[in-house]
Order: C-alpha cells, then structure tokens, then sequence
C-alpha cells in the first residue's frame, strides 16, 4: 500500500474522522487519498496555524487526538504558534509536513527544509514531544507509530512527522496494528502515596480526621474522563469543589458544591474559601499550580495540614510548592480507587460531613459567587460584555459548548459563563495564543457534530485569525461566532491607556464591519448594538444551523473581573 494511504487509514483505524490541512505541492501525494480514504473528512481551512488549531480543538472535543498535514518550510513554521498551544495544553496533535524528496536534499531545491538546511525538525523539536524525519520507506510504519506512542504518553502532546515526496509515494507492506487502549487511558497509580493519602483524609487507629478538605481540580480530571468519578467522591463525602480556569465545567458549577473558579477570574467562594486559612487539606486533582491556577502563586492557598497534589506529571509536582503526599497518577485511577475505599477505611471522613457543611453554608453566605454581579444586566450602551454572555448563557442549551479567545473576553468569560459539564469549555489557557477559538471550534465541531457551539472572540483576535471563519461556512459546521468589537486590544488598551494617549493609541483598533465580512465569506451575520437585541439575535443564529456571526459592539473600558488576581500580582516580589 502507498505510503499516503497507509498513513490515513491507519489513522483512521485509531479512530480518527477528520484531516484539516492546507494543500500544496510537497503533500501532492496525499491529496487524492485523503478523498478515496473511507471515514475520513479532509477539511481545507485558509492557514496552516488554523489546520493546527483545528485538530487541536478537535482532540480536545473527541477525547482522543487530532491530526493536521500541510507542507514542510512556510508551512511548519505557519503551525508553530499551534503546536505550543497544544504543547502547553497536552492537546495531542499529530502534525504531518511534507518534505522535498531526500535526493533534492542540501542542494537548493525549492522549499527544502529538510535537516541538511533549514531543518523543520529542529524548529518545531521544542514545541512538540517528538520530531522525525522518514527519510526510509523501511522506517514509514515504525515511526508512525513511535510518533503517536509519544502523542499519547504522560503528559500528552503534539509531535510531528516530515514525509519527503518520494517516501510518501513509496509502499509499505507491514499491517497496522492499532494501538492498545491502555495507551489512550492510562491507569497508572503510586500505590505507596494512595495509602498515605488515605491515612491523611482518614486517619489510621481512630485519629481526628480533617473537617475542613477541599479539592482543586485541574485539566488532568477531564483528560482522564473522571468528571463522574470526581463528582460522587465530592457529593459522598460533601467535599466542597473548585476548579481552575482551563478545567472550567469538570465539575457543574450550579451544585450545591461547587466553589467555581479558583485563580484567573475566579469567583468570590473559591478565592475566599481557599485564601480563608481555613483549609486543612487540599487536594489537588490534575493542575501543575501555574500562576493562573494559585492566583499568582499566592501561598495562603496552602492547606494547614497536607497538600495532596496528585498528577499524571511527576515534573509538575512539587513546582510551585512541596507537597505532603506527592501521587503521581492518573487522576481517574485514584478517584475511582477512593471510591472504592470501604466505609470503615475512610469513616473519619465520612463522620465530618456536617462540619463540612456547615463550612461550606458559610462560604455560601459571603456573598454572590460572581463579583459586580450587576454587570450581567447592564443596560449601557455601548454594551458590557458581562451582559453579552448572560444572554448568550440564557440562549445557549444547558449542555451547550464555549470556546474562549485570549483577550480581555476570556476574562469575563471564566466569571460569568456557567459551565456545567466537560468538555463544554474550551480554551488555549496557558499560552493564550490570539484567535485560537475561531479554527479550534471548526475542529470542536467536527468531532461533536450535535453540540450547539459558540466561540466568543474579540476584533483583535479576528485580525489574526478570522478568516477561518470561512471554513466553518465551507463545511457546513454550525458556530456560532460571537465577536466583542470594541475597537481596541482590550486586556492591552486596559493597561496602556492608564500610561497615556500614545500607548493607549496604540492599541486600538479601528472599528470595522465584521457582520459584513462573514457575509462575503458564506456566513450569516448581524449586528447588535443594544442590550434587548442581544438574545434576538443569539436565538436566530443558534437556530439557523450554519455557521453565524453575531458582531456586538462592547466599550472597550469595562474592567475584567480580575481584581483578586490583581492584587496579588501587585504584592508578588521574587524570593
């Protein structure tokens, strides 16, 4: 079998059902395949930064990994910013590039970037767990699936494979074997450290048990599909919930448990509950603490009793802080094991549940969870973007999907959206890449078809990105495009314009008609500029079933619920 065909149906006997891409000349082998491929979806979007995204938010979406092609030179290094999102995230992407074939090598042939000059491999090596080159038609099966080996080992994450012309052209005799399912869903655990944390939430011969325990829960319970398993330790044992940003929705935000947000536009119950001193135990559940997710390393979070920091990632633990009991493991394995445990091993847990209560009834009492609350139902003009997204969270079904931009509208996002199940919250949170969300929800929707999704997005964001916007339309792929057009580079305009009018001129941004854009482009589109026109327009797109944008033009000079994380920052000095 060709070389090319092999690849994809291989892929797609891992399951895959979609190859974005961006085609030319070094991948013209693959092109013809990838349309007599059965199950296989090649989606064609305007930039290899966007094919990168888009298999990274269909990764995301799907649970398992995302696959992207496009041409070695301009087009590995237009994926770059991609891949560190994915990196940075432990999205495993699969990125193919094309290459010139291994005799045109070094001697100045068009677009070589082969090792012997520009060296792909060497550019995207730091942003990907595994760079190869398949310079033998002998090695095309073999590093196939050492690549997608390395994709899915702890932590996961994109790699890249670079296919010269004339391997990809060659056949290969070898049969796929799929890839065991232990690798997709690891269920690794440190025995020793389960018991030791066992003995802290419950302690052995009858020793007081802590009263006061809370759970931070991070990324790693979504990649590991435990959001039940989390879900019913919480509500045996009335162990209140927080999650950080990126891990936005693995718990419901409307349970009675649930702290919301904790870190980077956290809300009122996490930030108080868990800076309150009152902690005794905390358990953290698949973050590596980063600034975001600690509010600025902010050490009152620390528990009085034991931190339990529990992590696929043995590099992540202990980063930011020692722990008392340092589980290295899958976060679905040990809260499955907890569950597991008899009434009498953790009796002294269960014995606390009513201080718990009592605990958490009074974190509850401080206050509404979100701060400046009223801002949902502002009625200026131009709008707040707290108003935008409370209509959008009333028009959006309950297991409706997000996908969040980087700008100042993230931040609003992860305050006043509620989420309410995994895997309906998405964004590239820890390198914050602008216009990610508009191909990343082109990816989200093609692995989950029947999820209604909206993207919100800023007007800075579509100039990096917003010509993706035509590849939903192009396939049919029902997004809702939701752009905060307010003229400036929100988050920057926030800071700059307190510096003076030149910084602030800097960053702002003509305000431009992007209803009209996405028209040309195959889009529906409108134009809001009140509050009461809001849900109109989200409920007309929403049901329209196409791809759809909605420009709301927002001021600019509406603050962003940051103010804890803020101060923080303000009172951070290097130690």
């Amino acid at each position: 079998m060709k070389t090319t065909a092999y690849y994809l149906d291989a892929l797609v006997r891992e399951g895959l059902t979609h190859m974005f891409l961006v085609p030319g000349g070094l991948i013209d082998p693959f092109l013809e395949d990838l349309t007599r491929t059965s199950g296989l979806t090649a989606v064609v979007a305007a930039h290899e930064g966007g094919a990168t995204c888009m298999a990274d938010g269909y990764a995301r979406a799907s649970g398992r990994f995302g696959a992207c092609l496009c041409i070695g030179g301009p087009g590995v290094t237009n994926t770059l910013t991609g891949a560190v999102a994915a990196s940075t995230d432990n999205s495993p992407v699969l990125i193919i590039s094309g290459q010139v074939p291994t005799d045109w090598e070094g001697r100045g042939g068009f677009q070589d970037s082969s090792p012997a000059t520009l060296n792909d491999l060497a550019m995207l090596d730091p942003a990907v767990r595994k760079s190869l080159a398949v310079e033998n038609i002998h090695l095309a099966a073999h590093h196939l699936r050492s690549a997608l080996t390395a994709m899915l080992a702890a932590p996961q994450g994109p790699v890249h494979l670079s296919l010269p012309t004339d391997v990809q052209r060659g056949d290969i005799a070898t049969p796929w074997t799929p890839l065991d399912a232990t690798l997709y869903r690891p269920r690794a655990y440190d025995p020793v450290a389960m018991e030791r944390a066992l003995d802290i939430l419950a302690p052995a011969g009858g020793g007081q048990a802590p009263r006061r325990v809370a759970i931070l829960a991070g990324a790693g319970v979504e990649k590991s599909d435990c959001a039940d398993e989390l879900l019913r330790f919480a509500e045996r044992y009335a162990i209140p919930v927080a999650t950080t940003l990126r891990a936005k929705g693995v718990f419901p935000e409307d349970h009675p448990l649930s702290l919301g947000v904790f870190g980077y536009a956290g809300h009122r119950h996490a930030i108080e509950g868990l800076l309150s001193g009152d902690v005794e135990v905390l358990v953290v559940l698949g973050s590596g603490l980063s600034q975001r997710d600690t509010l600025f390393w902010d050490r009152k979070m620390l528990p009085s009793r034991a931190l339990i920091h529990v992590d696929i990632d043995p590099r992540v633990i202990g980063r930011t802080w020692p722990a008392e009991v340092s589980l290295c493991g899958d976060c679905g394995e040990i809260l499955r094991l907890a569950l597991a445990a008899d009434s009498q091993r953790l009796g002294g847990l269960e014995r606390s549940v009513p201080e718990r209560r009592q605990w958490l009834d009074g974190l509850r009492a401080s206050g509404p969870r979100c701060y400046d609350a009223q801002n949902q139902e502002c009625p200026d003009v131009p709008l707040h973007p707290a108003r935008v997204l409370a209509a959008l969270r009333r028009v959006m079904p309950r297991q409706g999907a997000l996908v969040v931009d980087s700008g100042a509208h993230r931040a609003f996002c992860g305050h006043y959206w509620q989420a309410y199940a995994p895997r309906t919250y998405f964004s590239a949170t820890n390198i914050g890449p602008m216009g990610w969300a508009i191909p990343a929800a082109c990816g989200i929707k093609a692995a989950r078809p029947d999820v209604p999704l909206a993207v919100v997005t800023g007007d800075g964001c579509m100039l990096m990105h917003g010509m993706d916007i035509q590849t939903a339309a192009r396939y049919g792929l029902a997004v809702v495009y939701v752009v905060i057009n307010n003229g400036a580079l929100g988050n920057v305009w926030l800071r700059a314009h307190q510096e003076g009018p030149g910084a602030a001129g800097l960053t702002e941004i003509p305000i431009r008609d992007w209803a009209g854009m996405a028209r040309a482009m195959g889009l529906g589109a409108a134009v809001v500029e009140r509050p009461e026109e809001l849900e109109p327009a989200f409920e007309k797109a929403l049901a329209s079933g196409t791809a759809y944008l909605v420009d709301v033009r927002c001021d600019k000079r509406f603050v962003t619920p940051v103010t804890p994380y803020a101060q923080a920052k303000a009172v951070w000095h290097d130690d």
